[in-house]
């Protein structure tokens, strides 16, 4: 239904009840020569005249009578929906769908909703976990948590986390064998672990810094993840040269 049309039928509504254009008119904010032209526009649309007008009082007609009565209805539910719309105010309630990486998941939304969702049942949460960047709007998800560097210049962000830094870490029986690397060009030496993210459309150069200088090193070895899980990251650093 075009809006034009709920304009009319809410115009017919109103004087109807009020059984004055006078009143209506008052009750609309508009004239009472506007408001009769929308009431005549209605009635040609109908093809059937739905107020009948006297010097002293204005009443529906039988066919507008059966109009108001359908509009009553209609208007019940409506307003019933309405209604039952606080109960999201008063009480959350709903399935929010988020789009975020394993780590972020892991580390920063799921102990949020570890403590929130016991004191909220009526909240459903959907995560989708990917190293990828969906499209929140097409894919109707409420929000998508991002490093800062990665978001799009028409979104709105809020940070939710610290600042994250990565360090070149490895096993103890790793470095057994082989001697410890001291600069980032001695990591081609080294069996490392790559990262191919689609994003990137290819392997993931890792960004290392240091007294503000940056670069980025290509590694090699026999492993390629499309993923990064915090709970498989090596926990013994081995080289004071944290990535960004």
């Amino acid at each position: 239904m075009r809006r034009e049309e709920l304009v009319d039928l809410n115009a017919f509504l109103s004087v109807a009840e009020e059984q004055s254009f006078t009143r209506a008119a008052a009750k609309l904010g508009t004239s009472q020569s506007a408001l009769s032209h929308t009431i005549g526009r209605l009635e040609t649309k109908v093809g059937v005249r739905l107020l009948t007008r006297t010097t002293r009082r204005v009443a529906p007609t039988e066919a507008g009578e059966r109009l108001l009565k359908a509009l009553g209805a209609a208007l019940d539910n409506i307003g019933e929906a309405l209604s039952s719309l606080s109960d999201w105010r008063d009480k959350p309630a709903g399935t929010i769908r988020i789009t975020t990486s394993e780590h972020a998941d892991a580390t920063v939304i799921w102990p949020v909703f570890e403590r929130l969702l016991p004191s909220y049942p009526d909240v459903r949460v959907e995560l989708s976990s990917e190293s990828g960047f969906s499209n929140i709007v097409a894919e109707r998800f409420e929000a998508g948590v991002r490093l800062g560097e990665a978001i799009d210049t028409d979104m709105i962000a809020v940070r939710i986390g610290p600042d994250l830094r990565m360090s070149v870490v490895g096993s103890p029986a790793y470095f057994a064998r082989h001697p410890q690397p001291k600069t980032p060009q001695d990591l081609a030496q080294h069996e490392c672990i790559n990262l191919r993210l689609p994003t990137l459309g290819g392997l993931y150069a890792w960004e290392l810094e240091r007294h503000g200088r940056q670069l980025r090193a290509r590694v090699s070895g026999q492993l390629t993840f499309n993923h990064v899980r915090p709970s498989c990251a090596p926990r013994r650093q081995v080289l004071d040269w944290p990535a960004c």
